[in-house]
């Protein structure tokens, strides 16, 4: 499978990379033809105004997947259901929906239920309820610990059905993950960290028949010319020429990691020379490794000195 990008805007005390959507629609189209095949949506003034963002996101592009920030708790999920179907269906399919654990913005936090567990369960049960929205032909009721539904229905469905993305290491998040996640976003550390998580989400979704079913993606922060990123991500920091960046990233594609999220390369300039370098690079790297059918081995210990967990 090949290695996918993900372009995550940086974020600023001034402005948001979506402040200005005229300067933005521009950005846009060099991350479309860069090569990205994502891009993240998590806007702090927000959920509505990320379902907003979103939309303009997906009328402004043609191929690129928008992944949109979401929490439960702040609409109601027969609400949620019908404007997410109705992105979807509008998009042709180009929307994911990325379940954090609590708000984003300050104004969104009463929405937020006290105790770990009880987040993830409601989180459970919200997923639970889009699902069956989204998939059943006929209205139904549903009374459970958070939510109660009545005639639930939504009548436009998306075309392709909307893409799950979770993360989390507890193993109360994981077990949610198992059950719902379509792409599971790793937390950044060493090879053998991530192997583990990986390890441990794959064990959380064989108990749900899913073990093969999850891919998994990895936030990356590229620093250029000293230049630290501003973003609220924690992620594998890497820096250096296109080429030492990619054998950076090669050992974690070798684990089983599908997607590289990037944050740090907000710059039209910094865009452009990702995609046109690293981007290509690595997925031509990654074309003739599979080709030669080498093990997953063979790629750690050629990682560069240069790479560590950042936050």
């Amino acid at each position: 499978m090949p290695i996918e990008f993900t372009h995550v805007p940086g974020k600023t005390q001034d402005a948001s990379f979506f402040y200005d959507f005229v300067e933005t629609a521009t950005k846009l189209s060099l991350i479309e033809d860069a090569g990205f095949r994502k891009i993240v949506v998590d806007d702090s003034a927000g959920l509505l105004t990320n379902m907003d963002i979103a939309a303009q996101t997906l009328d402004r592009t043609s191929s690129l997947e928008v992944v949109l920030t979401h929490w439960a708790g702040v609409i109601e999920p027969t609400v949620a259901a019908r404007q997410l179907a109705a992105l979807d269906a509008k998009s042709g399919g180009r929307l994911s929906l990325r379940m954090l654990s609590e708000p984003l913005s300050d104004d969104d936090a009463e929405a937020r239920p006290v105790g770990h567990t009880v987040v993830w369960q409601r989180i459970d049960e919200y997923l639970v309820l889009l699902k069956r929205l989204w998939s059943n032909d006929k209205p139904f009721d549903h009374e459970g610990a958070f939510y109660s539904v009545k005639d639930g229905y939504v009548p436009r469905k998306g075309p392709h059905g909307v893409t799950i993305r979770m993360g989390g290491q507890s193993g109360t998040a994981l077990k949610v993950a198992g059950r719902h996640a379509d792409v599971f976003e790793l937390a950044a550390g060493s090879l053998d960290e991530v192997r583990q998580l990986m390890q441990r989400v794959r064990s959380a979704a064989a108990e749900h028949g899913r073990a093969g079913k999850v891919r998994f993606a990895l936030p990356v922060r590229i620093r250029f010319e000293g230049k630290a990123a501003a973003t609220d991500h924690k992620a594998i920091e890497v820096s250096g020429l296109p080429g030492q960046i990619v054998l950076s990233l090669l050992p974690y594609a070798a684990l089983g990691v599908n997607e590289f999220m990037i944050a740090g390369i907000d710059r039209p300039r910094e865009i452009a020379t990702v995609g046109r370098e690293t981007v290509t690079l690595l997925g031509n790297t990654m074309a003739r490794r599979e080709a030669e059918v080498v093990l997953p081995e063979a790629f750690v210990s050629r990682a560069v000195p240069d790479i560590r967990a950042a936050g």
